[in-house]
């Protein structure tokens, strides 16, 4: 799994170019291969054009690079951060960076860091001037919070991404699930009034037994237990139709929830 298959990226260009101008660390967002997945923020030529424009310089970058994780020393002085980026407990990125003084430096231990590594000294000490310089602790205190702001957002737009065809299908049961309740509601009406009629051919079945006096007993039996039989089945269907009106009203509660997302 990789970032670019889900998620937006211009979305975390955005949150690590206001998280750079906001604290004045470098930030960058690389893919579990390596390779870049933004623009870098808020990068110096200190770092970029200097010490990783040398071999010997690139060489010892690469090694912190591969060995260094969470907030460390570089082996220029300066200060730079790993931090994975994961979807649950799978690591699909990192965003990296740092490239900020936790003091103000001693320039003659750079001068002597930049003849090392075959950089003119004077270029090196002027662009070592331009690095931010904060302390250690807002530096650690500044990665966490990218850290934790990167992965809420990466986990909100995975399940996003991954859930917007279960979202789709659920809607589209929410509609036949309507159209079923709708359907149950009128059969249920239907019902109803043939129950009332059953009720009407009952009493009327029982005046004619009355009139027709002892050759009538039997069949007033009969237009009894219709009688009964229509009442039972009028409340029946009273409970049907009670119960189809409130699945009707808690499935559209649901279809305007998801209509509101």
């Amino acid at each position: 799994m990789e970032l670019k298959d889900f998620m937006d990226l211009s979305k975390l260009q955005r949150i690590q170019d206001k998280f750079s101008d906001a604290t004045g660390l470098a930030a960058i967002a690389v893919g579990i291969h390596g390779e870049y997945l933004t623009e870098g923020s808020n990068f110096t030529d200190f770092c970029m054009k200097y010490t990783r424009g040398s071999e010997e310089g690139n060489r010892r970058c690469v090694k912190c690079d591969n060995e260094c994780t969470g907030t460390y020393f570089c082996h220029a002085g300066l200060m730079d951060f790993s931090v994975d980026i994961k979807v649950g407990d799978e690591k699909v990125g990192a965003i990296i960076g740092g490239q900020v003084l936790p003091q103000a430096p001693d320039e003659e231990s750079f001068r002597k860091i930049a003849i090392e590594l075959g950089i003119d000294p004077d270029a090196y000490i002027a662009a070592l001037r331009k690095v931010p310089v904060s302390t250690e602790k807002k530096i650690r205190a500044s990665a966490e919070l990218l850290g934790t702001i990167v992965n809420q957002l990466v986990n909100l737009e995975y399940f996003k991404n991954s859930n917007a065809g279960r979202l789709d299908t659920v809607k589209e049961e929410i509609g036949e699930a309507q159209s079923l309740t709708a359907t149950i509601s009128e059969s249920t009406g239907n019902l109803k009034a043939i129950a009332t009629k059953q009720r009407i051919l009952a009493l009327n079945a029982s005046i004619e037994a009355a009139r027709s006096g002892e050759a009538g007993v039997g069949f007033a039996v009969v237009a009894k237990n219709m009688q009964d039989l229509a009442a039972q089945s009028a409340v029946i269907y009273n409970d049907i139709e009670a119960n189809a009106a409130k699945i009707t009203d808690s499935i559209t509660h649901l279809a305007d929830a998801f209509d509101k997302k």
